[in-house]
C-alpha cells in the first residue's frame, strides 16, 4: 500500500485497468467500517412509464430507418475480401473500400501501416488515435515517438520493422473499439499479418495481444512471454509488452519493456 501513495489517482486508475479492474462494484462508495444498524433511505418514487403506443389503430405509415448492417454480415463481408488481397497494396485498397465498419465514416482517414512490408520483426496496437488519423500513419504521436526509442535502443527503426493496429480507424474521441468493431477489422489485419509473414509478432497493449492470441489475461500477466501465433502460413513467435501510451503514464513500467525488447532482439538474432 506504501507504493500506492506515489501515484496520482490517474496513474492508479491506469494501473488497475492493466491489472483487469475494469468495472465498479457500486456508483456510490461504501464505509465498511461505519455502523450497520444505519436506517437504510427510502427507494425514490419510480416515475410513471409513458403510455404505450397502440399498433392495433390504423394510422399514417411511419417511415422506419434501415438498420445498420449487421455484425456478423460484416466480419463475412471482411474475411471475404481480406481473403481475396493478393498484396499489400490490394488489401489497403480493400480497406479503403469497405463500408462495414461504421468508425470509418467518424474517422478522417484510413491508418493503415507503416515501415518494411518485408520487415522481419512486426509490431500490432489496438487502434489510432488523433496524430496518427490526421497523418494516415500509426505511431506517430507522443507515444510513437517513444517507440521509436524503444526501437532505436535494440537496433531498429521504421525502415527494418512493419508497424500497423488491430482496428485501422481512430474512434471518436480515442475512445476504445467495440468488440463488434474489433471483430469485424480482424480478419484485415490477420491477412495483413499473413501477408508481412515476420518471424516475430510484438503485441503493443492488452487488447492487441488478447485479440491477436486468444489470451484472456491482462498485459501485466501476459508481457513478456513467447506465445504462437499462426499467421495461415506457419507457426511465428509472438510476444506481448505494454502499449507506449501507458509507459508515457506509467514510466516506471519502462524497465519491464525494456526487458522485453530485448528478449525481441535475442530471438531476432538467434
Amino acid at each position: 500500500m506504501t507504493a500506492a501513495h506515489d501515484h496520482s489517482p490517474r496513474q492508479l486508475l491506469d494501473f488497475y485497468l492493466e491489472a483487469g479492474a475494469d468495472a465498479l462494484v457500486g456508483e456510490e462508495p461504501v464505509d465498511r467500517f461505519a455502523a450497520t444498524d444505519a436506517p437504510v433511505p427510502p427507494m425514490p418514487p419510480r416515475a410513471p412509464e409513458p403510455p404505450r403506443p397502440d399498433f392495433t389503430r390504423a394510422g399514417p405509415a411511419i417511415a422506419l430507418a434501415a438498420p445498420p448492417q449487421a455484425t456478423d454480415e460484416a466480419v463475412m463481408a471482411a474475411r471475404q475480401a481480406a481473403k481475396s488481397a493478393g498484396t499489400l497494396d490490394e488489401l489497403r485498397a480493400l480497406l479503403e473500400k469497405f463500408e462495414g465498419c461504421a468508425l470509418k465514416g467518424s474517422a478522417t482517414q484510413l491508418v493503415f501501416a507503416d515501415g518494411n512490408p518485408k520487415a522481419k520483426l512486426m509490431l500490432v496496437g489496438e487502434a489510432p488515435g488523433r496524430d496518427e488519423d490526421i497523418e494516415g500513419l500509426p505511431f506517430v504521436g507522443r507515444s510513437g515517438k517513444l517507440l521509436d526509442r524503444m526501437l532505436a535502443a535494440i537496433g531498429f527503426d521504421r525502415t527494418s520493422v512493419y508497424i500497423a493496429n488491430v482496428v485501422p480507424w481512430r474512434p471518436p474521441g480515442n475512445r476504445t473499439p467495440t468488440p463488434q468493431e474489433t471483430q469485424i477489422c480482424l480478419p484485415f489485419v490477420l491477412r495483413q499479418i499473413e501477408l508481412v509473414d515476420p518471424d516475430i509478432l510484438v503485441c503493443l497493449g492488452g487488447p492487441s495481444a488478447q485479440t491477436l492470441l486468444g489470451i484472456k489475461d491482462g498485459i501485466t500477466k501476459t508481457r513478456g512471454r513467447w506465445f504462437s501465433f499462426n499467421s495461415g502460413k506457419r507457426e511465428i513467435r509472438a510476444m506481448p509488452t505494454f502499449h507506449p501510451a501507458f509507459l508515457l503514464r506509467s514510466p516506471l513500467q519502462k524497465r519491464f519493456a525494456w526487458r522485453d525488447f530485448l528478449a525481441v532482439k535475442k530471438a531476432m538474432t538467434e
